[in-house]
């Protein structure tokens, strides 16, 4: 997520999405295969609209789940078939934001379950699907279709976090769809560790992914997340090639967003940063113009908080946030290749 994001739910700066269950602790459970379907069988064109929905400029509307109805009465067998058709999300909270999270302003979506560990999750409650509350693709693309003239005067949209955003892609993918038959402009944050479960039909149905490398040497990577870094790596080829002849089955290229997350004595070693910086401008090769942005987001402390309301040891509870020169220093490593780097 860029530096001026928030974690769900406060005023705290999140690092990035994907976080959860770690390389060494078994394989992650994905939840559901993307359906295709039309919005107007999700929610039809019945609900009230209300189109007077005030935005001001790099503020942010609602609260953990404000305005949406929580299925919280379905029977668990219920409940769990919902959500292996996409009917039903763990959600942990949503927001209306502008200047973060994507172009113009952003509902962002934060869903829970993820893959990752990361040791500096701004989003530690986010990491167990079991922790959100169940909520409806119906109820969720009502509140989308709420916003659709507040998307289109500032050109934005939807964006789906976490958590991991992939570990539930059959909700995932009823949202990317039903947003597009609306003509939202979507996108997705992610980790790629779960780049294997996104469908070439919600890849058509993303116009953007905000994808976490977290870093470039396959070690440090593990010892950051707990987690493998080639998936990751394959996801981002798959998106360069998206729109190509014989690439991914897209109407169109998918844009991304490259973050890199700088942690003092942990990712800003410079062969670390430079492994990032190949592979984005790679990925550039692959497809010109793949990647059109990257985000260098500083680390700091401002969500150690939630660890230890949760019970959890913070292991990065004596790192110092980088110092400016030193995140001018990684992000010359990647505009020396010719990228865009804030």
């Amino acid at each position: 997520m860029p530096t001026d994001s928030t974690t769900p739910g406060t005023a705290t700066p999140p690092l990035g999405g994907g976080a959860g269950r770690g390389a060494l602790l078994g394989a992650p459970a994905v939840i559901g295969v993307p359906e295709a379907g039309q919005a107007s069988e999700l929610f039809g064109d019945s609900i009230p609209v209300d189109l007077d929905v005030p935005v001001a400029p790099r503020r942010r509307t609602g609260a953990g789940l404000s305005g949406l109805t929580v299925a919280d009465d379905l029977e668990r067998s219920e409940k769990l078939a919902m959500m292996r058709s996409g009917e039903l999300g763990s959600v942990h909270s949503w927001e209306l934001v502008t200047a973060v999270d994507g172009p113009g302003t952003r509902l962002t979506v934060f869903l829970n379950g993820c893959p990752l560990r990361c040791l500096y999750c701004h989003n530690p409650d986010t990491l167990n699907m079991r922790d959100g509350e169940p909520v409806s693709a119906r109820e969720l693309l009502a509140r989308v279709k709420r916003y659709v003239p507040v998307f289109r005067a500032t050109k934005g949209g939807i964006t789906l976090s976490g958590g991991e955003v992939l570990q539930q892609p059959a909700f995932a993918g009823r949202i990317l769809r039903g947003a597009k038959e609306l003509g939202v402009h979507t996108a997705v944050d992610t980790s790629g560790f779960l780049g294997a479960a996104m469908t070439d039909e919600m890849l058509a149905d993303t116009d953007l992914v905000l994808l976490d490398v977290k870093s470039g040497d396959p070690e440090t990577y593990l010892a950051v997340t707990k987690r493998a870094l080639q998936p990751t790596l394959d996801f981002g080829r798959r998106l360069a090639a998206s729109g190509l002849p014989g690439g991914v089955t897209s109407a169109r290229p998918v844009e991304v967003w490259v973050r890199f997350v700088l942690v003092p004595g942990l990712t800003d070693d410079e062969r670390n940063v430079d492994l990032v910086a190949a592979y984005t401008a790679e990925l550039n090769e692959i497809r010109p113009g793949t990647v059109t942005r990257v985000e260098v987001l500083p680390f700091h402390q401002m969500g150690r908080d939630k660890w230890s309301a949760l019970g959890r040891d913070y292991a990065l509870g004596d790192t110092e946030p980088p110092s400016v020169e030193l995140t001018e220093r990684v992000r010359q490593q990647f505009r020396s290749r010719g990228l865009a780097t804030f």
